[in-house]
């Protein structure tokens, strides 16, 4: 039987991070993705936002990781020639009701660490209108600080740092068992073909399929479920300069406006449970879309709107009046040595992805 240092399951942004940390911490490394390419789940149906870290509770992985993970994305970006631009983002309420969400979230940005040259700045109608002349609010923050990467090329960049450092990569490859040991014993398909595969160190960052990947192999898991989001573009030029952002929704950010570095507007996503892998975007939802979309930007015109892609995220479950955060389970959690998990990773995990990997990678790739 074959045996390797570390064996990575996934190949989206996070498990490429770790892949990446690892190799160049001088492991033999191998990473197995069940699709023919990185980052054809998650991390490639998203709204490639940078975020800056002002949602989530101040303790919470979320946090930490978001705010560590942002000024190492932009860093490696800048040093790496990854596209990317520093938008900043409007979050605004369109009525005098919800601008008590506001102060929770600039208090709780503001608790998390989010401050200085970064801070949110409070924003009255008129001056939100000086940035962004289209929308419409009764009070706004800004984040100077929020951005836009694109996340192909930061994928593509990392397996090319993982490969210079040895990692090599397998897909088509689908591991139907995890034995834990150590040594751990993987087994599966790939490329149509049975393997049977012994690892010093295995870390899962599977995205939608931890938790069952988990469970599957005998260890403990949180429970999930998969929301959908539905994302429709712009079929004209836009008008916006800043990401737009309502107050948030349950289960999400709300309807928001992104942008990307082909300069195309996008607005989503929405949020419905689904429990199987369907990418179709769901035209009905058009009219829901539009007016969401004009309590901030009344001036959308008729018809503007056509489907773009559709993305799922694994929202774990939480205790009612709290907010789901990352799970990590690594051999302290788990009683075995050389084995970690990661469960939950949705956004912000492709700014959290450098913080993560290096945290799990001291966590597990001990001894």
């Amino acid at each position: 039987m074959d045996q390797v240092e570390v064996v990575v399951i996934g190949a989206g942004v996070v498990g490429l991070a770790i892949a990446r940390a690892a190799a160049l911490r001088g492991y033999e490394t191998l990473v197995v993705e069940s699709n023919l390419a990185i980052g054809m789940g998650i991390s490639s149906r998203n709204s490639e936002v940078i975020h800056a870290g002002l949602y989530y509770r101040p303790d919470s992985l979320k946090a930490l990781h978001c705010l560590r993970g942002k000024q190492r994305l932009y860093a490696y970006c800048q040093r790496n020639g990854v596209p990317f631009r520093k938008t900043g983002k409007l979050i605004v309420a369109t009525c005098a009701s919800e601008e008590a969400q506001l102060e929770v979230i600039a208090r709780r940005a503001q608790a998390s660490g989010v401050s200085g040259a970064d801070a949110l700045v409070a924003l009255t109608p008129a001056q939100v209108r000086r940035l962004e002349p289209d929308i419409a609010c009764a009070a706004a923050l800004l984040s100077p600080s929020t951005g836009i990467v694109d996340s192909h090329a930061f994928m593509t960049r990392m397996m090319t740092d993982a490969e210079a450092a040895g990692a090599l990569f397998s897909f088509g490859t689908r591991i139907d068992t995890l034995e834990p040991g150590p040594p751990h014993r993987l087994s599966g398909i790939s490329q149509g073909e049975c393997f049977d595969l012994a690892a010093r160190h295995v870390i899962v960052a599977a995205g939608l399929h931890s938790t069952g990947l988990a469970r599957a192999s005998g260890l403990p898991a949180p429970k999930d479920t998969w929301l959908k989001g539905n994302y429709f573009v712009l079929n004209q030029r836009g008008p916006f300069k800043h990401l737009i952002y309502p107050v948030p929704v349950q289960g999400g950010l709300g309807v928001h406006v992104t942008l990307d570095m082909g300069g195309e507007t996008r607005f989503g996503p929405d949020t419905e449970p689904v429990e199987s892998e369907d990418y179709r975007v769901d035209a009905a939802r058009q009219p829901e879309f539009e007016a969401a979309i004009r309590r901030y930007w009344p001036g959308l015109p008729d018809n503007a709107l056509q489907p773009g892609y559709a993305g799922i995220r694994p929202k774990l479950h939480s205790a009612p009046g709290t907010a789901a955060d990352f799970v990590i389970h690594g051999p302290a959690d788990l009683g075995i040595d050389g084995i970690g998990v990661l469960h939950g990773i949705e956004s912000p995990g492709l700014t959290a992805s450098l913080s993560l990997a290096d945290a799990v990678c001291d966590a597990v790739l001990r001894g």
